[in-house]
């Protein structure tokens, strides 16, 4: 089991930029793929991104594509999300996922990640 703990949200205006961070502990982080959901009050929770556990591979919801990079550091055990051009649309908790062990590649299903983090807040104002 992988513990996520995200940091780095904030309030920010519309066009301004964001880095997230999450940071795991446990064995299994550096073999495990990664991903990163978003919540906003009452809508469903929604793919944001996904990286492979070497990090060679990634994968992002349309909505974010050419905005947000999602990468890792195996050696400090932690995944970043850099946002850029935020709208007020991206709005939400944005939560840090964790595979289980060996998975393979990321994928924009959560029922697919086994670890969640608690999440942290991003707000965009226009």
């Amino acid at each position: 089991q992988v513990q996520l703990v995200e940091s780095g949200g904030g309030l920010v205006q519309a066009g301004d930029s964001l880095r997230l961070s999450c940071a795991a502990s446990g064995r299994s982080f550096s073999y495990s793929p990664m991903g990163w959901f978003r919540q906003a009050p009452g809508k469903e929770r929604e793919f944001v991104a996904a990286i492979s556990w070497r990090g060679d591979s990634t994968y992002y919801a349309d909505s974010v594509k050419g905005r947000f990079t999602i990468s890792r550091d195996n050696a400090k055990n932690t995944v970043f999300l850099q946002m850029n051009s935020l709208r007020p649309e991206d709005t939400g908790n944005y939560l840090c996922a964790a595979r289980p062990f060996g998975s393979g590649s990321g994928t924009n299903s959560a029922a697919a990640y086994s670890s969640w983090g608690q999440g942290t807040q991003v707000t965009v104002s226009s």
